[in-house]
């Protein structure tokens, strides 16, 4: 591997393991705690339901990627993903993506500010 390469992955993997996000969600009784950065094979699926005009599947994506517990572990499964699809309250699924995301903004226009 290129020292070039090394470099990009060594930064990578400082940002994956860096500090979580955390949102609480009181209509699940829950703390969501996220990373706030993804690779880019979780993000293609991400783009390529967009692409699809499958908005609504893209969110639940987002949130069973990203939602961790305090130690970092997933928090859903794959396999959530029909019941989220179905038997949760849309506001709350949108409104939770839409504050983790927000978050994720917020932290990197910081990191922005801070390596001006």
């Amino acid at each position: 591997m290129s020292k070039i390469l090394e470099t990009a992955t060594s930064h990578f993997r400082n940002q994956l393991g860096g500090a979580m996000g955390k949102l609480r969600v009181d209509e699940w009784n829950l703390d969501i705690y996220f990373k706030t950065v993804t690779n880019l094979k979780e993000q293609s699926k991400l783009v390529e339901l967009a692409g699809q005009n499958k908005t609504v599947e893209a969110l639940v994506e987002s949130l069973i990627m990203r939602a961790r517990d305090a130690e970092g572990k997933r928090l859903f499964t794959n396999a959530d993903k029909v019941t989220f699809m179905n038997e949760v309250d849309p506001a709350v699924l949108i409104r939770v993506v839409s504050e983790m995301n927000e978050l994720i903004d917020s932290a990197e226009k910081a990191t922005d500010i801070e390596k001006n």
